[in-house]
């Protein structure tokens, strides 16, 4: 019985966080979500032309944008819950946390506001983490508790409206995850540091938050990029001995002393 009611629970959870992800692109469409895109885009321009491979996985798809279109990986493949093949990029049917891919296979992974919006986060980071080849890199984008926007988030939390819904993790708590996962950070910055105000005056006027940002208020960000690299565990090599070593069992019978 108890067994019966934590898999209803944990259905109603997923269903709740495909209905969250879903509001969110409804967010990303609007004026505040589209400025917000094209910083991330920005931002993952000078990350993912750096990384290579052959096989590229985005994990949550929450804008017709192409987000992967900068990386020089040819093969990219797109999970999500709403998978549908457009464009160049192949959408597979797939749950974060039970990702429909073979292990050790992909060289990079990108999580889109995943963590923000999943139930289980250390769940996702396990198949991030078993999908992944060794010395593969994982590209992580979310929202950021510790910022002006995470104000925001703190007030209207409650109110159910996008993105505020989302489950705000800092990047703090995300890096030890990954180290206990043996993942080293490889680099950790915010941007997108003006309010989350809808008007395009304003928000025109406190373009100088952005440049300001860059300098001294680099952690205060509404949005952090997170990348970090699968780790391999290396064998301490052992010298050969090249000479065989005396047993210390003999196999030699004792001669008789008399005839």
């Amino acid at each position: 019985m108890a067994q019966e009611h934590k898999t209803r629970k944990l259905k109603w959870h997923r269903r709740k966080a495909c209905t969250e992800r879903r509001v969110l692109r409804a967010w990303y469409a609007g004026r505040l979500g589209q400025w917000f895109l094209e910083t991330e885009r920005a931002e993952l321009e000078t990350i993912l032309p750096n990384l290579f491979g052959y096989h590229l996985l985005q994990v949550g798809c929450l804008n017709d944008t192409d987000m992967l279109d900068s990386s020089k990986i040819l093969h990219r493949v797109v999970v999500d819950v709403d998978a549908e093949d457009t464009g160049d990029v192949f959408k597979l049917y797939g749950r974060p946390d039970a990702l429909p891919i073979e292990s050790d296979c992909v060289d990079v992974v990108l999580l889109q506001h995943t963590l923000d919006f999943e139930l289980d986060p250390h769940q996702v980071l396990r198949e991030v983490d078993r999908v992944l080849v060794p010395e593969g890199h994982v590209v992580i984008l979310g929202f950021n508790p510790w910022s002006i926007w995470g104000l925001w988030w703190t007030i209207r939390l409650r109110r159910g409206a996008p993105p505020w819904c989302g489950r705000f993790r800092s990047t703090l708590r995300i890096k030890d995850w990954f180290s206990l996962l043996g993942f080293d950070t490889v680099l950790s910055r915010s941007y997108f540091f003006r309010p989350p105000f809808n008007h395009a005056g304003i928000m025109r006027r406190l373009g100088f938050m952005e440049r300001m940002g860059g300098r001294g208020w680099s952690f205060f960000g509404g949005g952090y990029l997170l990348v970090a690299k699968k780790r391999v565990a290396t064998l301490t090599p052992i010298k050969p001995r090249w000479r065989p070593r005396r047993s210390i069992i003999t196999t030699d019978l004792p001669r008789p002393t008399m005839q």
